[in-house]
């Protein structure tokens, strides 16, 4: 049998009408608001429904390499594997991009047996959230140039303008830009540019909203330039200055509800919101996660690219911006990732290699460290299988991990959907509940090994609530605390997460650190843009580099998201598509059947 595409199992799959997967947790006919057969707008009045939230389970995964890693894949099979052992399961997933999508990732719905659907549309489209989003934030960028162009009662130097129009495609072209040209009646000329709109602060604001009246608050605090002035009589402009909050927040209404669609197994998803993990904060929004808390016993989310990008903006950011705790963190590798760690090329990546996998494995066991050791959070390793995979590599896996008290488990959901991920589901119940992992005769033989005692054990509402008031917790940390500076945070960043030895601000970076701190911004959390493929600024630093620098280029505000971003590297706000762009490869049949998107 001819071995099958991602959409083509997709395409085969029979999906349940999408009021049957809203009644499976409890939804009703009055909260759903359809979009087509298959798709639904959530109600923001879910937020409200009775009950106790349910444990809260985040998957994230070694750095990322162009071997694979699975992460979505796992997020899905794992959620589906709750679901088979008898456990209330909702997974909470990211919207993609339609960059990635055309350019080099193709879709990003998960893959083999373990998929959200419609995945075409889920890919494409969807709901047009991504499209208000771009609406929105030029909208923002129309009226700013407006008002330079009307008289500019606001005194904003067009020098200092800071906010940035965006498009969902990777278009180089539109990095750097001058507009206005024309005559007198066509703008005031200035340099400008374009984000993708995964970047654009917008986003990050609509994912870190609590709800309508939060949206437009937050919009209306966003800075999009500064007045005339030296700069220490300059002042930010924000969108509230120029009266756009509110027509913004009408673009976004519709945008801020969440989607629920359903994986293959019927396991109910809730895909909301997407920014990308090395240039934004990665994560769905909180809005989509505090509802499946609400629906299911478990909630399984995942964080954008590899542990010290997605993960610490999960932890750092959201959960310290909307008050969760999650009760377990999933970290998923695969044997050929941890290989080209190890320096092994890909071509060589199929052949057992002991030798490469162990110079590979600190990776892994860095990010896992990094789990137990700086957020003080129970985890277990997920090892995605390849059929290359040989016993003595995963003995070898197993053993690494276990000298830090961490179980592994293989994971097979790709080829198994939720059959795949029942050992890796007992062994996340395990760890969330504090239970000992009971003898199962009928669960699959690839669990690797039984682990120690689960340490952590709290009680949710507890934690909640020292952190609103600040004092000294117990069980779940930051890797930072709200009264560091700018700088501060970043080198903890730097040495506890990234394992570097410091931070290098340019001579520009500087400036903008004492105008933020100036300005009264210094005690925001740090949004850290920097390379998914090295726990360094540099890609081509593989494994557990030691013994470098991070060099911030940039700082800029996001007043609205409620964070500060730091440029580092060469990491860029808009990418390029890649000389054979995965485009090429799609296409439309003449009955409307797609077919190249992964």
């Amino acid at each position: 049998m001819a071995h099958l595409t991602d959409i083509e199992i997709a395409q085969q799959s029979k999906m349940l009408e999408i009021g049957e997967v809203a009644a499976r947790v409890g939804i009703s006919e009055e909260a759903i608001e359809r979009y087509g057969r298959y798709k639904a707008k959530l109600d923001l009045s879910l937020l409200k429904k009775e009950g106790k939230d349910g444990h809260l389970v985040l998957v994230t995964a070694i750095t990322p390499t162009p071997a694979g890693e699975g992460k979505t894949t796992t997020t899905i099979g794992l959620a589906d594997g709750m679901n088979r052992i008898g456990k209330k399961t909702v997974v909470a997933l990211r919207e993609p991009s339609l960059g990635p999508v055309f350019g080099i990732k193709g879709g990003a719905a998960g893959g083999g047996y373990a998929q959200v659907v419609p995945m075409e549309d889920i890919n494409l489209h969807f709901t047009g959230d991504f499209h208000a989003i771009g609406a929105a934030n030029n909208l923002l960028a129309a009226m700013l140039d407006n008002h330079i162009y009307q008289g500019n009662e606001l005194g904003i130097d067009p020098r200092k303008v800071t906010w940035r129009r965006c498009v969902d495609m990777n278009d180089r072209q539109l990095r750097s830009i001058v507009d206005g040209l024309g005559g007198k009646g066509d703008g005031v000329p200035r340099e400008d540019g374009y984000d993708i709109t995964v970047a654009s602060e917008i986003m990050a604001v609509l994912c870190l909203a609590n709800d309508l009246k939060d949206l437009k608050a937050r919009l209306a605090r966003i800075v999009v330039g500064y007045t005339y002035g030296k700069p220490a009589d300059e002042k930010p402009v924000t969108a509230g200055d120029l009266h756009a909050e509110g027509a913004m927040c009408a673009l976004l209404k519709d945008a801020l509800k969440p989607n629920l669609v359903q994986t293959l197994e019927h396991t109910p998803a809730i895909v909301h919101g997407g920014p990308f993990a090395n240039i934004a904060h990665g994560c769905n929004s909180v809005v989509a996660t505090r509802t499946a808390l609400r629906l299911g016993d478990y909630v399984i989310t995942e964080a954008g690219f590899g542990a010290d990008l997605g993960a610490e903006k999960f932890l750092d950011i959201k959960c310290r911006l909307a008050g969760l705790v999650p009760s377990a963190v999933v970290v998923v590798a695969t044997v050929r990732a941890l290989k080209m760690h190890g320096g092994l090329p890909k071509t060589d990546l199929g052949n057992e290699n002991l030798e490469a996998l162990e110079n590979g494995l600190p990776n892994l066991l860095q990010h896992v460290s990094n789990i137990q050791e700086v957020y003080h959070l129970p985890c277990v390793v997920a090892i995605n299988a390849f059929p290359t995979d040989t016993k003595a590599e995963l003995d070898l896996v197993e053993e690494r991990c276990r000298e830090l008290g961490v179980n592994v488990a293989l994971s097979e959901v790709w080829a198994k959907g939720g059959e795949g991920g029942e050992t890796l589901a007992r062994e996340v119940v395990r760890l969330c509940e504090g239970e000992e992992k009971a003898e199962d005769k009928s669960a699959p033989d690839t669990f690797l090994e039984e682990g120690f005692e689960d340490f952590l054990k709290k009680g949710e509402n507890l934690v909640k609530e020292v952190f609103q008031f600040g004092e000294e917790k117990e069980g779940f940390t930051f890797a930072y605390e709200d009264e560091m500076s700018i700088r501060e945070k970043l080198e903890a960043l730097t040495e506890k997460i990234y394992h570097g030895r410091g931070v290098v601000f340019t001579a520009e970076a500087e400036k903008q650190l004492a105008k933020l701190e100036r300005q009264g911004y210094g005690k925001l959390p740090v949004c850290v843009a920097k390379t998914q493929y090295s726990f360094s600024d540099d890609p081509k630093l593989l494994g557990a580099p030691e013994d470098f620098d991070i060099t911030v280029r940039q700082l800029k505000l996001s007043a609205g998201a409620g964070f500060i971003v730091a440029l580092t590297g060469a990491i860029l706000t808009m990418p390029g598509l890649p000389k054979k762009p995965a485009a090429e490869n799609i296409d439309v049949d003449e009955d409307g059947r797609i077919t190249g998107l992964f």
